[in-house]
């Protein structure tokens, strides 16, 4: 057991500035030379790049739902071994999402929570506000109230009043309303880290504002926790199964990696490293050629539509993905990389462009959100993911859909591969190729990654046996 400072950042509603504080947080905290590791509760793939771009580290989703308790807590364990504080950030209201919300992950993993209270028009109320989340789950431990958006000075002392009146939890601070600290948004939500959403002026001031507002110091002596070492269930990597001599090089995965294509799990990547993958960034943007050797092709998420024009005039790559796949090399593509190899994709404007055409499919964004929420699939026939009758853990947010059928028809050679727990189907196939509005993650599977090493694996000694 290791004893160091480690809380969530909750809040009582999405949208009450729990991320702006949380980046704030881990700034100030970096400010004083400590050794941050952060955390998102769910499966949001954003906020952990605005925490890497505070931090310099690594920022780990964690999410009970796709990933399993234990995956959590091991995780949680084994990026906290050399940190000197560990943050997670919630994930909309504290008790939102059942057994997937910040409130589960905080009791999962023995963390006390700080509560973010957006307090712009109300004020007392602000207090009552504070005592019926405390006062929710007796097991969860409340340990502190950040009430934001505060407008006067007169504002505070009425909300301050009324917590010492009413509430048995205290408050660590009062944050004023500041324009400058606002992180822009858009269809998919806040801006990603790489993009610099606040400049260093404003993330200097929004510091500034933490340390000036906030008792860190009593944050820190408040939360100090025991983590728990990890478990010894086996890693990915004991799943690897023992392969002839010959094929023991690792496998080369083409990873797409630009700013259209930047919604990836760390863990996955990680746990495909530990099964014997050699992970080879290229970008469908700028790279004119495939990086040489690769086995397969994996197209994650992202913004495909924010960036169509570019992604459809490099006619090279096109091609090459074309050729790559009709030489029944395996592609793998997930929400806007699935879109990426389908036929056409037309923006919010109306532009349709060309894509990969890998799939005989048209996408098209739409100004409403089309899907969200948890997805647990099944599959219905053999793919590069797992046999018949496996089961897959992932998550689905999208604004775009493809062009199926009314009446359910595919067309020639495409075949559906997923059953979802709603009892839809979704994900399909088209000879060695994969793709999925739904971001899986693997942590609670990875034997899927296993099976994936044993289709590549096969592939390759059986081109040794015919060479």
């Amino acid at each position: 057991m290791i004893g160091k400072p480690a809380f969530m950042i909750g809040a009582t509603r999405s949208g009450g500035g729990k991320t702006t504080l949380t980046v704030g947080i881990l700034a100030a905290l970096v400010r004083r030379g400590m050794n941050v590791q952060c955390f998102k509760c769910g499966p949001d793939f954003i906020d952990p790049t605005l925490h890497e771009t505070v931090t310099s580290t690594v920022s780990y989703n964690l999410d009970i739902r796709m990933m399993g308790g234990q995956c959590c807590r091991d995780t949680f364990a084994r990026t906290c071994r050399t940190c000197d504080v560990a943050v997670v950030e919630g994930v909309m209201g504290l008790f939102d999402g059942a057994e997937a919300s910040s409130a589960a992950l905080a009791k999962l993993l023995g963390v006390p929570v700080f509560l973010v209270i957006d307090a712009a028009s109300c004020a007392e109320s602000s207090a009552a506000v504070l005592k019926g989340f405390v006062d929710f789950d007796p097991e969860l431990r409340v340990c502190g109230a950040i009430f934001n958006r505060i407008g006067s000075a007169r504002h505070r002392d009425l909300i301050e009043t009324a917590v010492r009146d009413h509430c048995r939890i205290d408050y660590l601070g009062f944050m004023p309303r500041d324009d400058a600290f606002v992180i822009p948004e858009r269809h998919l939500g806040l801006h990603m880290g790489n993009e610099k959403p606040l400049d260093d002026y404003s993330l200097g001031r929004l510091t500034d504002s933490i340390e000036t507002n906030l008792d860190l110091d009593r944050m820190l002596n408040t939360a100090v926790s025991s983590i728990s070492p990890p478990s010894e269930r086996p890693a990915a990597a004991a799943l690897r199964p023992s392969v002839a001599r010959r094929s023991e090089a690792k496998a080369r995965i083409g990873v797409a990696m630009d700013e259209a294509f930047c919604f990836y799990y760390r863990q996955n990547f990680e746990l495909l490293e530990s099964c014997g993958f050699e992970l080879v960034p290229f970008s469908p943007i700028r790279d004119e050629e495939l990086p040489p050797l690769l086995e397969m092709l994996y197209f994650g998420g992202g913004y495909p539509e924010n960036h169509a024009a570019r992604l459809s005039a490099n006619h090279r790559i096109r091609d090459q993905i074309r050729a790559f796949h009709a030489d029944g090399r395996p592609l793998y593509g997930e929400c806007g990389g699935f879109m990426y190899l389908c036929r056409t994709l037309t923006d919010m404007e109306g532009g349709c462009f060309p894509m990969a055409g890998v799939f005989p499919f048209d996408s098209a964004l739409n100004r409403r959100l089309r899907r969200l929420g948890y997805r647990r699939v099944q599959l219905l026939e053999g793919c590069l993911l797992g046999d018949r009758g496996d089961i897959l853990h992932g998550h689905e947010f999208h604004y775009s859909d493809i062009e199926i059928d009314p009446n359910g028809s595919l067309p020639d050679g495409v075949t559906t591969l997923y059953r979802l727990d709603n009892n839809a189907l979704e994900g399909y196939s088209v000879g060695s190729a994969v793709g999925s509005y739904i971001h899986l993650h693997f942590g609670g599977t990875p034997s899927a990654l296993s099976h994936l090493y044993r289709t590549l694996v096969g592939t390759r000694r059986e081109s040794d046996d015919n060479a």
